[in-house]
């Protein structure tokens, strides 16, 4: 059990929400996700870092440009010039600036007089323009959680990237749906001290967001977690896209940052170092068996290796299940070349390399007591890339554990993914005019605050009279708003409410196609209920209908299900007919008899009339046949 306390664990969120605005931040394209295959065109292109202003080149940058990959780009009817990188960016949009603004004040920060739009250079081919806009809106602010104030730094709008389809060996296909969304990302103060409160903070945070105009939905919600210890250093990790994982990673890095020291110490202790020297070893290879040897082998490639003084038996050290110090060797050499992973002598023999092979390569390189040795086969280009990748993060287990940026895996551990960016990645967006934040603006929007989903919670018991648990599930859920209206329409919040929180959610638990089913049709149901048409136990099988035969509408349904509804009076008769036929069974069990005829009255009047109507008068009929 770790004590964060006395590790010194800090960590800090960034949120990043998606806006529900009409268009995109920086072109009229509507703010919609589309489908990959409805793609119509495509292009590609090649990314190149550059100097920022100050003539200084990002080290993240730098080293994603490094792979030279192609970036394919899947366009559609509604990508623009702007989107293509191939004409100026409009305006900034107005509107989401406004709800940007208005995120600023549920965060109690300071907005910015003026809001200026920045380039961040980002060269991982998730923008075509080899840079993501950015503007500063507001900051120092805090949000209360149950274990107290955190800071709130800094609030951001900015562009959302283009979304990853297909990894491929030498190119990255990319769908400009995405690309151009606003989003907002709001970064806290390095105030978290536990993984549990991670998780509590980036809860307040999205709940206070989906206060405001967002859109909703998988991914359209996503948080980086930076987490550092006393000793270690601040790791920013990426796309922790389940609110559940947030505790997890930030307890696996907390534990990997304790054990990588405890790797580095040993290696002071030995006295290790990094040799730079690559050796080039093909020669001793020419016979090997292994799979991976002979594949570059037989496209010309070579086999490099380095000695690695007093790394033995550390390599191989597990530092997560699952994850040890040569993986963090080896995702280096894969970013920075490609290359599909590396070897080290303490997984050796092993992979079709043979004990008399380890021998070789130990009397090539002069392999003694606690020496190690790592090799890599591929290209020429390509190892050598690897192997520099790899002398660099050695040199760095000697220190601790280096700043980077890493990306979430479902099961809590990272990977590697480059190195923390630095102030070169910013630089002014001359293309784009500044926008002031008057006070007489911000006064207006604070009139315009949006409802809590808290105290809309609070409204619906008392609007609605629903109970807390009903109010808490659909004040907090994106059907909020339709709830209301038809709870407005019908006249009958708690049938409104049931139906949407019960009905529907059995049956798609069932694999039936509810999100074919309008609020039109939601709407109609309810209606059909009012006129009598229908029996609320009708609700179930007529939506089911609906959505299994999409378009063709409820009143359609009703037919199909023969459930056209029959009036009091008819509904008399046939109660009245089912209890006379079973005159000798009412006689017997008196108004006991209640129970066992009602199913027979259900079985012809289900779905035609209301279960309190038919329970009322079969218990008036069952009292009159008992006075014969």
């Amino acid at each position: 059990m770790i004590n964060y306390q006395e590790i010194g664990l800090k960590s800090g969120l960034e949120i990043h929400q998606q806006l529900a605005s009409r268009t995109k931040l920086y072109c009229c394209c509507p703010n919609e996700i589309r489908k990959a295959e409805d793609s119509n065109f495509e292009f590609f292109r090649y990314l190149r870092a550059r100097e920022s202003e100050m003539g200084e080149v990002d080290r993240a940058a730098a080293e994603q440009a490094m792979t030279r990959k192609k970036f394919i780009y899947k366009a559609y009817d509604t990508t623009c010039l702007i989107e293509n990188d191939e004409e100026p960016p409009m305006p900034l949009n107005l509107e989401a600036l406004d709800i940007a603004l208005k995120a600023s004040v549920l965060f109690n920060m300071k907005p910015a007089d003026e809001v200026f739009t920045m380039r961040k250079i980002v060269v991982d081919g998730s923008n075509t323009t080899g840079f993501q806009r950015t503007c500063f809106v507001a900051s120092n602010g805090y949000v209360e959680t149950p274990s107290g104030r955190v800071g709130m730094d800094t609030l951001c709008l900015e562009e959302d990237a283009a979304s990853k389809v297909e990894a491929k060996a030498d190119a990255t296909v990319y769908s400009l749906d995405r690309l151009g969304i606003p989003l907002i990302e709001v970064a806290t103060a390095p105030d978290i001290k536990t993984p549990a409160q991670a998780r509590e903070v980036a809860l307040a945070i999205g709940t206070l967001l989906r206060s405001l105009k967002v859109r909703r939905g998988l991914g359209t919600i996503r948080q980086d977690v930076n987490v550092s210890i006393a000793k270690g250093a601040r790791v920013e990790i990426k796309g922790v896209q389940a609110l559940d994982l947030i505790e997890q990673v930030v307890e696996k890095e907390a534990q990997r940052q304790i054990n990588l020291l405890a790797i580095r110490d040993e290696l002071l202790a030995r006295g290790a170092k990094v040799q730079e020297e690559i050796v080039d070893l093909t020669a001793l290879f020419k016979a090997s068996e292994s799979k991976v040897v002979k594949k570059a082998l037989s496209s010309g490639g070579v086999i490099f290796a380095i000695r690695l003084p007093g790394f033995k038996g550390l390599i191989g050290r597990e530092i997560l299940p699952g994850r040890r110090l040569g993986t963090e060797f080896s995702d280096r050499a894969k970013r920075a070349a490609g290359v599909g992973g590396i070897f080290h002598s303490d997984e050796l023999p092993n992979y079709g390399i043979t004990q008399a092979e380890v021998d070789a390569i130990g009397q090539s390189l002069g392999i003694s007591g606690d020496d190690a040795f790592v090799l890599v086969a591929d290209t020429k280009p390509k190892s050598a890339a690897a192997m520099a990748a790899v002398i660099r993060r050695a040199g760095e287990a000697l220190v601790g554990v280096p700043e980077e940026t890493r990306g979430a895996q479902p099961n809590g551990n990272t990977e590697y993914m480059r190195p923390l960016p630095g102030r070169a990645r910013m630089y002014p967006e001359t293309d784009v005019p500044s926008v002031v934040v008057t006070p007489e603006h911000m006064a207006k929007l604070m009139q315009e605050m949006p409802e809590l989903l808290s105290e809309k919670k609070e409204r619906f018991v008392k609007q609605y009279g629903l109970n807390p648990e009903m109010a808490h599930a659909l004040a907090y859920s994106p059907e909020n708003e339709t709830f209301e209206e038809l709870a407005k329409a019908s006249g009958n919040p708690t049938l409104v409410a049931r139906t949407m929180l019960g009905t529907l959610t059995e049956l798609r638990r069932d694999g039936v196609p509810t999100e074919h089913i309008t609020e039109r049709e939601l709407a109609d149901v309810f209606r059909l209920v009012n006129e009598g048409r229908i029996a609320k136990e009708a609700i179930p099988a007529v939506l089911k209908e609906t959505a299994q035969q999409p378009g063709k509408g409820v009143d359609d349904a009703v037919k199909r299900l023969g459930l056209g509804g029959v009036g009091e009076e008819e509904v008399r008769k046939i109660i009245g007919d089912i209890v006379s036929e079973k005159h000798d069974y009412v006689k017997e069990k008196g108004d006991a008899a209640q129970s066992g005829l009602m199913g027979l009255a259900m079985a012809k009047l289900r779905g035609k009339a209301d279960g309190k109507l038919i329970s009322r008068i079969l218990r008036e009929k069952i009292q009159e046949e008992m006075k014969k």
